[in-house]
């Protein structure tokens, strides 16, 4: 959010109040089940600041490494291999920042 505050307020209000506040609060599904299909679909639009932070909020959710990792390989043959590529890297790239934070 706070990425989104620093583009414009307005716009992160009014996402905070319809994305989170509305869809997912409304949803029949877990939020760690949210999180996983925001990253997939987030890799089909090959939008890589907005797919970090579903990355971290899948994690956030309780969700693992290796399950990250299961719905991300189930775009391959949805997205084909350069999307799903895109995505694996940016994973990689945020779990090598979350290591330099620990050490």
């Amino acid at each position: 959010m706070a990425r989104l505050e620093g583009l414009d307020p307005e716009l992160a209000a009014h996402i905070q109040a319809f994305a989170y506040d509305t869809v997912y609060d409304s949803s029949a599904l877990d939020l760690k089940t949210q999180e996983l299909i925001a990253c997939a679909l987030l890799v089909s639009l090959g939008s890589p600041p907005e797919l970090r932070t579903h990355l971290r909020g899948a994690l956030n959710a309780g969700a693992t490494e290796a399950e990250l990792r299961g719905a991300l390989m189930l775009c391959v043959p949805y997205l084909g291999f350069p999307r799903t590529v895109a995505g694996f890297e940016a994973l990689k790239n945020y779990l090598d920042a979350q290591e330099k934070k620990k050490g």
